[in-house]
């Protein structure tokens, strides 16, 4: 399968594997990500309600996955959940979100390609360093030679974790998940 806007019917379920326990309530350190905007975020210091999906890699036109990529329970799957939250942006921020951010391992080079040609409306941030990922101790795995993330969304609630979605399956459905949750829970 080609075309990465689309999720096969047969993708893995990720399992709960405890990797998100210690998270909720967590208040964040700083810690400066490179955003695709041109500018430097610490997720620490924001205000308000701040939605950050975090995703393994954004696949490269024309370029393989690693070998075995589909048969990763979560791994598949994050342009359509960038989609999504580019297609339910306007939403979340009427519904009182601050601000939305994708965060990877991949460099910031690699990831404005990405934010543009999905014409995401929100900065993509790289951890490629894996400084924040250390920091907090997000779940992490390894494919291709690579530490990634596993896919997970924090609602952080000035500096601090305020809710977690993890694991995170169906990708694509993932922003819709995020929106009723604000929904129902407005700040």
């Amino acid at each position: 399968m080609s075309d990465w806007t689309q999720l096969p019917d047969n993708l893995p379920v990720p399992e709960d594997d405890g990797g998100a326990d210690h998270l909720p309530g967590l208040e964040l350190p700083i810690v400066r990500l490179q955003g695709t905007h041109g500018h430097v975020v610490d997720l620490s210091s924001l205000s308000g309600r701040v939605v950050v999906y975090c995703y393994p890699r954004t696949g490269e036109p024309g370029a393989p996955n690693p070998d075995g990529w589909d048969e990763i329970p979560g791994a598949r799957g994050c342009t359509p959940q960038s989609c999504a939250f580019r297609d339910h942006h306007a939403d979340l921020t009427a519904s009182g979100v601050t601000h939305v951010f994708g965060l990877s391992t991949q460099n910031t080079d690699y990831q404005r390609e990405v934010a543009e040609r999905l014409h995401l409306p929100f900065p993509l941030l790289s951890d490629h360093t894996l400084d924040f990922t250390r920091a907090i101790n997000l779940p992490t795995f390894e494919a291709g030679g690579m530490t990634l993330l596993k896919r997970i969304t924090l609602i952080i609630e000035d500096g601090a974790i305020g809710h977690v979605f993890y694991p995170v399956f169906p990708p694509n459905q993932n922003a819709a998940d995020v929106l009723s949750f604000c929904q129902r829970h407005p700040r």
